[in-house]
């Protein structure tokens, strides 16, 4: 079974997230809107297939991340959201609340041995193509 296949996300705690979306559009080169950036590339060996990575300063008081106390929270990429929950029930692994479906995919969470909230997310790519182009493409 294919587990993770990418990198679908980094988010991170600031204490003013729109001067931070602001700071690396002024110096980095950010596309940046009300969620932060979204990178587009390609799939390894699938040229014509577009794959996105979303780059998101959260508010430092967010609780999203809980019940991790860490500052950040990595999004990885999933071929098959429910087979892989399954598996890593009965490897032991701690998942936090329930799976969810929107209609740029499935999310689920779980927790790794130090206590990082990690986000999985099996993606709907082709959501995002209508709007990209307000992404940031590498």
């Amino acid at each position: 079974m294919k587990r993770v296949t990418g990198i679908g996300g980094v988010f991170f705690k600031c204490q003013d997230p729109d001067r931070m979306k602001d700071w690396y559009r002024d110096h980095l080169g950010f596309n940046t809107d009300k969620y932060g950036t979204t990178f587009v590339w390609h799939e390894l060996g699938r040229p014509n297939d577009k794959a996105y990575t979303q780059w998101s300063p959260f508010d430092a008081k967010t609780t999203y991340f809980q019940p991790s106390e860490k500052q950040f929270m990595l999004n990885y990429r999933v071929a098959d959201l429910e087979g892989l929950l399954k598996v890593l029930k009965e490897e032991g692994v701690e998942i936090v609340g329930e799976m969810q479906t929107f209609d740029y995919g499935k999310f689920a969470h779980i927790m790794d041995p130090e206590g990082n909230k990690i986000e999985l997310w099996e993606p709907v790519d082709q959501v995002f193509t209508d709007s990209e182009d307000t992404r940031t493409t590498h």
